[in-house]
C-alpha cells in the first residue's frame, strides 16, 4: 500500500468517506511532531466555531482509504481546567462543531514521562473508542538508561503501541499501516478504572507488567540547572545570556543590513535612469525602494532574531527562563503560564494573547492579554534599530559591550517588566475571581537542535514579516506616497514660491511640504509637539497605526524626498523647515528617546486590538487597553524628553 499526505480546509466538515482520527496527549509530548510526520505538512491552522482556539487539521491518504487528522489542544487530564483543555474535551465526547465523536484516536504518549502519560491515556480509554498509543522519545528514554517493553505494554494496555520518532520519520510508516486497520483495533477487555486512587494502582500495574525503568536523571543536566535555576546566579545568567543576545543581532546583521542597503540604493538608481515618467519613477523610488525597500533592510535582525530564540528553545534554556521567572510573575499576582503567554509576544502580541487561553483563572487570562501588547514584538525591531541608531554612534562602547546592544537590551527589558506591572495593575482592576491552579512546566533535557528545524523557525519568522511587507506595509506606503505628493503642483505654482523647477531635490522637498500628508500632520501636530515630533514624525506615528514598521517606511519616504542617494544621512540632518524652529534639527536626542519610549508603549497595531476583541467578546476591554497604554505612552514620552534634556543641557 501506498501513502500520500496533503493539507487540508478547515471549515468544511470531513466527506462521509473520511475517517475522523483525533491526535490528543499532554503538552510537549510530541504531538505536532507527529501530526506533520503523518500529514507531511506544517500544521494549517484556524480556529472552532464559536471560540477562539485554534485547530491544528491535516489529510492523510493510504492506499484508498482517507484520513482527516486532528491535532487537539494539549491537555493532562479529561477535567478541564482552561478554554483550550475544554475545546479538547468537548472535541473527544463530540461536543462541538455539531459533529459526532472521532472515529479513532491516536494519544500520544511520552515514553521519559509514561507515568505521568498513562493517567490521561486512562481517561481516555474510559470512552470507549478506537485507541492507538504512539510512543514517542524512546530514543531518549534508552539514552537515560531506561527500559520498556512495548509489547508487553500493548498486551497490559489492551490497545496497539506503535514507537514513533516524528522529527526523524521512523515509525512513520508503521503507524500508518497501523491507522489503516483502525476497525480491527483491539480494546481493553475491561476499561481502567475511574476513581483516582484505583487509577493510580492500575498505572503502576501496567508499569510493572510492561517493566518500566524511568530514564535516569542526567548528571549535566542536573549541575547545570543547579546554576540556570538558582534565583540569584540563574538570573545573572539569564541577564548575561540576554546581553550576548543583543549584541549578537546588531554585530552579525549590521554587515547584511549595510548589504541590503546598498542593494537598495543601486535599485533606486536605476529607476532614476530607467524610467522617465515622473510619476512612476517617484512611486517605484519613493514609496517601494525608499519605502517598503527601507522596512526590508531590516530583515537580517529579524531572522536573526527568530534564529538565536529558536537556538534558545531548541538547547532547552528558554524554558528554564519560564521556571525562574515563574518566581517573579508570583510576585504580581501571577503564574508561570502568564509568563508563557507574555513570553509568546516577544514575536507578536497576538500569539501571545491567543496564549492566554491555558490559563484557567479568567481574571489572570485578561489582565496577561491586556499586558502582552507591551512585551517587545518583533514589528518594534526595525523602529528601534533605526532609533538606536540615530542616538547612538555604532562606535560607542561601554565597558566591553556595544552601546547599542545595550540600549536594545534596555528596551526590552524596559517591556517585559512594564508588561508585568500592567498586568499586575489590570489584574488588580478586573473583578473577576480566579483561584489558583497547579502550573506544569517541561524541563527537557540539553539537547542540540536540529539544524532543520532552527532554519524553518527563522525562515517561518521571516516568510511573515516578507508577507506583511508585500500587503499592509505595501498598501499603507502606497496611500503615504499618494497623500505626501497630492496635489499636483504646477510650474507657476513653483515659480511663485520661489522653487527652481530644475532643482529636483528642492521640487520634492515643496511638494511634501504641501501635500494632504502635510496637512493631516499639521492638524494631529500640536498633539505631539510637547514631544517634540514636528508633522513629518507625526505621520509616521499616525501610519505606525496599520503596522509599527510603517513608521520606519513613512521616514523612509521623506528622507527620499529630502536626498534621495543618503536616506539615512538625510534623516540625521532632517530640519524643521520653517515655524519658530525652523533650520533647527527635529530628531534630537531627547526627540529620538520620546519616540522609544511611545513605541515601548503605545498599542499601535489594530490586528492587537482585534485579537483582545475575538478572545474577550467585547469593545470594552480593547478599547480600555488602547486607552491606557495611549496616553501613558504620551505622559511616559513627555517626561523622557524632559529629563534627556534636562541630563543633556
Amino acid at each position: 500500500m501506498t501513502g500520500g499526505c496533503h493539507g487540508g480546509g478547515v471549515a468544511a466538515p470531513a466527506p462521509p468517506d473520511t475517517v475522523r482520527v483525533a491526535l490528543l496527549g499532554s503538552p510537549n509530548a510530541g504531538k505536532t511532531s507527529v501530526f506533520n510526520a503523518l500529514t507531511g505538512l506544517t500544521a494549517k491552522t484556524g480556529n472552532y466555531p464559536g471560540v477562539t482556539v485554534a485547530r491544528y487539521v491535516g489529510t492523510c491518504r493510504h492506499g484508498d482509504a482517507r484520513y482527516t487528522i486532528e491535532d487537539l489542544p494539549g491537555l493532562y487530564s479529561l477535567a478541564p481546567i482552561s478554554p483550550d483543555e475544554q475545546v479538547a474535551v468537548d472535541v473527544l465526547d463530540g461536543r462541538r462543531d455539531g459533529s459526532a465523536r472521532p472515529d479513532a484516536l491516536l494519544v500520544v504518549v511520552d515514553a521519559t514521562t509514561l507515568r505521568r502519560s498513562l493517567g490521561l491515556l486512562a481517561q481516555v480509554l474510559t470512552r470507549g473508542l478506537p485507541t492507538c498509543v504512539v510512543l514517542t522519545f524512546t530514543d531518549e528514554l534508552a539514552r537515560g538508561q531506561g527500559h520498556l517493553d512495548v509489547a508487553a505494554l500493548a498486551t497490559a494496555l489492551g490497545v496497539p503501541v506503535v514507537p514513533v520518532l516524528g522529527h526523524r520519520g521512523h515509525g512513520v510508516a508503521a503507524l500508518r499501516d497501523r491507522l489503516a486497520g483502525w476497525r480491527e483495533w483491539p480494546v481493553p477487555v475491561v476499561p481502567p478504572p475511574v476513581e483516582p486512587v484505583e487509577r493510580d494502582a492500575w498505572v503502576e500495574s501496567v508499569l510493572d507488567f510492561a517493566g518500566y525503568r524511568a530514564p535516569q536523571p542526567h548528571r549535566v543536566t542536573q549541575r547545570i540547572d543547579a546554576v540556570l535555576l538558582h534565583p540569584l546566579w540563574g538570573t545573572i545568567v539569564f541577564l548575561a545570556v540576554m546581553t550576548v543576545f543583543f549584541q549578537t543581532i546588531f554585530t552579525l546583521a549590521t554587515p547584511l543590513q549595510d548589504a541590503v542597503e546598498s542593494l537598495f540604493a543601486l535599485l533606486g538608481r536605476l529607476v532614476d535612469r530607467h524610467v522617465d515618467n515622473p510619476w512612476l519613477a517617484g512611486f517605484l523610488g519613493d514609496a517601494l525602494i525608499g519605502g517598503v525597500g527601507g522596512v526590508l533592510v531590516f530583515v537580517p535582525q529579524i531572522a536573526l532574531l527568530f534564529l538565536l530564540l529558536a537556538l534558545l528553545e531548541g538547547v532547552g534554556y528558554l524554558p528554564r527562563a519560564a521556571f525562574l521567572m515563574d518566581r517573579v510573575m508570583a510576585r504580581v499576582g501571577l503564574e508561570g503560564r502568564a509568563f508563557v503567554a507574555l513570553l509568546s509576544s516577544f514575536a507578536c502580541a497576538i500569539p501571545g494573547i491567543m496564549a492566554t487561553r491555558t490559563l484557567p483563572s479568567a481574571r489572570d487570562r485578561l489582565a496577561t492579554m491586556l499586558a502582552a501588547p507591551l512585551m517587545t514584538c518583533s514589528a518594534r525591531l526595525p523602529v528601534y534599530v533605526l532609533l538606536i541608531s540615530l542616538l547612538v554612534d555604532p562606535s560607542t562602547r561601554w565597558g566591553p559591550f556595544g552601546a547599542q546592544g545595550l540600549v536594545m537590551l534596555g528596551m526590552y527589558l524596559l517591556g517585559a517588566v512594564s508588561a508585568m506591572l500592567a498586568a499586575w495593575f489590570f489584574q488588580r482592576v478586573v473583578h473577576r475571581r480566579g483561584s489558583a491552579m497547579p502550573f506544569y512546566l517541561e524541563l527537557p533535557p540539553y539537547r542540540l537542535p536540529s539544524a532543520r528545524s532552527v532554519l524553518v523557525a527563522m525562515w517561518d519568522a521571516a516568510k511573515s514579516f516578507l508577507r506583511k511587507c508585500s500587503t499592509i506595509i505595501l498598501v499603507t506606503t502606497a496611500a503615504l506616497w499618494l497623500l505626501l505628493n497630492l496635489p499636483r503642483h504646477s510650474g507657476a505654482e513653483l515659480r511663485a514660491a520661489g522653487v527652481d523647477a530644475g532643482n529636483s531635490a528642492a521640487v520634492s522637498a515643496y511638494v511634501v511640504d504641501h501635500s494632504y500628508a502635510a496637512g493631516l500632520g499639521r492638524l494631529v501636530e500640536p498633539v505631539f509637539t510637547p514631544l517634540g515630533f514636528d508633522w513629518r514624525v507625526s505621520v509616521g506615528v499616525l501610519s505606525a497605526q496599520s503596522a509599527r514598521e510603517t513608521f520606519v517606511a513613512t521616514l523612509g519616504q521623506v528622507a527620499a524626498a529630502e536626498d534621495p542617494e543618503h536616506p539615512t544621512r538625510a534623516l540625521r540632518h532632517l530640519t524643521y523647515p520653517d515655524g519658530p524652529h525652523a533650520g533647527q534639527p527635529v530628531l534630537t536626542p531627547p526627540t529620538v528617546v520620546a519616540l522609544l519610549v511611545w513605541f515601548a508603549y503605545a498599542l499601535q497595531c489594530m490586528a492587537t486590538v482585534g485579537a483582545i476583541r475575538r478572545e474577550t467578546g467585547t469593545w470594552k476591554w480593547p478599547l480600555v487597553a488602547f486607552g491606557c497604554l495611549t496616553g501613558l505612552a504620551w505622559v511616559l514620552a513627555f517626561l523622557a524628553r524632559q529629563l534627556t534634556t534636562l541630563v543633556l543641557s
